[in-house]
């Protein structure tokens, strides 16, 4: 088994690693080490949750002079809750090296970040936007900087950071170490390390080695309409402890946030137009366990480092692969297992396909657990409350009297069931089953025909229609029944479960570059 000794680490720095839990180096650790000992510059292209905290953090804490009160090294990141994460983790490795450490960030006193600075600090944590302020104040001096580091560096260009990274490059001596670290390395990234890099060493952590081993990542089809029903049903069959439900928009995260708050959920919303005491709010909450559910925009979540994170939800589903893999590292970290799971409408069922073909896997799907199910699996938890509430001492007069005159006219298997179904009955709302009733169609049995606009005037041979369908609604092709092609139209058999689908995926689509309609056929447009 692979050790810390092997790097010949400062015996205070090798305590505080010990003293963390760590017992053997991540791969990105175990490469990165020892050439940031050397004196290289490093690229390193890892996710959140691979230990490149303390993959950069380790070696800057090795290097640094304790006796000189001046800043030695300084990291970029681009939000304030990685900036405190980042301080805190690097802090606590270096506690009995005696390094001092300082977060610097918008949102906190400036006067109270020049007081520590004035009394002196090793390394400095903070976002661009703050650093700058101080340097331009003259607050903060770089001329000791040896190691300097760009943490999440492709966040920081998405969150418009570029320009502030380069003016802090200005204040940094030309005799320095430079460190840079993305979950991506898009053109603009290339080009930053081109300009201020000095033969850079590239360190990769595949990215399937991260997720694939701790990682389940499941994909559940669901319809527009039945989208947050879909969710609770989730949220009420499996075992969340902590979890993050991912939205696109901020709209979307706070109408979100009240549905679930309303049905009795522990739920709080986190976007970029919350003020700085609000944000805070929520994620202090969400570390104390106080809300179960954070609902986040990638923006929002960016930066949050929270153990123990059970699954991660992707209510939308994200723009492309880079955000979905974002968003999935916040589950499964230090080798504990996470979930993933993957709302789909049937509109987005494209988009999925493009992120599989980008992380090289299908997704496994499923199939909504049935109210059945999710009603089986509720009963056991509130089984246990019951009891719980039961054995206790403590008495219910409220309730009494009305117990009793009850008692008088029915059986108490009776008064407990109707009691149940009123406390709990609002959770099992039957709408994600209300598929679309679209009566007789004249389709073979268990079977629904649709009727479509176009046909061979528009070239349509049953390869391009059964691929469209295949494509367009995430089912199989041989899934696709009978189908008759005409002059200007045609029909086409589906299963009756996969119709919904179908209906909203193709509804004024295009095949073949030409606009299509679908609609249920009725039973006289027999071929």
């Amino acid at each position: 088994m692979k050790s810390f000794e092997m790097f010949e680490l400062d015996e205070q720095v090798l305590q505080g690693v010990k003293e963390m839990g760590f017992e053997e180096p991540s791969p990105i650790q175990e490469q990165c080490i020892p050439i940031v000992l050397r004196g290289e510059d490093v690229i390193g292209q890892a996710q959140t949750g691979t230990g490149k905290t303390a993959a950069f953090g380790i070696p800057i804490l090795d290097h640094v002079d304790v006796e000189r009160r001046v800043v030695q090294s300084l990291i970029l990141a681009p939000t304030r809750e990685l900036a405190i994460q980042v301080s805190e983790q690097i802090q606590r490795i270096g506690r009995k090296k005696n390094v001092r450490t300082l977060p610097v960030y918008g949102g906190q006193s400036i006067g109270h970040q020049i007081k520590v600075l004035k009394q002196g600090v090793h390394i400095v944590i903070g976002t661009p936007g703050r650093v700058l302020d101080h340097l331009r104040r003259g607050t903060l001096k770089l001329d000791d900087v040896e190691i300097m580091v760009l943490d999440e560096a492709d966040e920081m260009l998405d969150m418009g950071f570029v320009d502030d990274i380069e003016d802090v490059m200005k204040y940094l001596p030309n005799q320095r170490q430079l460190l840079l670290f993305s979950a991506t390395m898009p053109r603009a990234i290339r080009s930053l390390a081109q300009k201020y890099m000095r033969k850079p060493r590239y360190i990769t952590v595949n990215r399937g080695e991260v997720t694939a081993p701790v990682i389940e990542q499941v994909v559940y089809k669901v319809l527009d309409s039945g989208k947050l029903d879909g969710l609770c049903r989730l949220l009420d069959s499996e075992d969340v402890g902590l979890g993050i439900v991912f939205c696109r928009t901020k709209k979307g995260v706070d109408e979100l946030a009240d549905s679930l708050s309303a049905r009795g959920y522990l739920a709080g919303g986190l976007h970029g137009d919350l003020a700085q005491p609000q944000r805070d709010r929520v994620m202090n909450a969400f570390r104390r366990r106080e809300i179960d559910l954070l609902i986040a925009t990638d923006v929002a979540a960016r930066g949050i480092d929270v153990g123990n994170v059970s699954h991660v939800i992707n209510y939308d589903i994200p723009q492309d692969a880079e955000s979905y893999v974002h968003r999935i590292g916040r589950t499964g970290r230090a080798g504990r297992t996470g979930k993933a799971l993957t709302l789909v409408t049937p509109r987005e069922t494209k988009q999925l396909r493009s992120i599989e073909q980008e992380v090289g896997f299908r997704l496994k799907v499923r199939s909504l657990p049935t109210l059945e199910e999710v009603a089986e699996k509720q009963q056991e938890a509130w089984g246990a409350r019951l009891e719980e509430t039961m054995k206790s001492d403590q008495e219910y007069p409220i309730f009494d009297s009305m117990v009793k005159e009850l008692s008088t006219r029915y059986n108490p298997e009776q008064i407990a069931i109707a009691a149940l179904h009123l406390a709990f009955a609002d959770r099992f709302t039957s709408e994600t089953d209300a598929n679309y009733n679209f009566g007789e169609t004249g389709a073979s049995p268990g079977m629904v025909r649709f009727f479509i606009n176009v046909g061979r005037n528009a070239d349509i041979r049953p390869r391009e229609l059964v691929q469209a369908i295949a494509d367009q609604a995430g089912i199989e092709a041989k899934e696709v029944g009978r189908i008759n092609i005409y002059d200007r139209f045609s029909f086409v058999e589906v299963p009756e479960e996969a119709a919904p689908f179908v209906f909203e995926a193709l509804r004024q689509t295009r095949i073949n570059g030409a606009r299509v309609n679908l609609e249920p056929a009725r039973p006289r447009e027999r071929s």
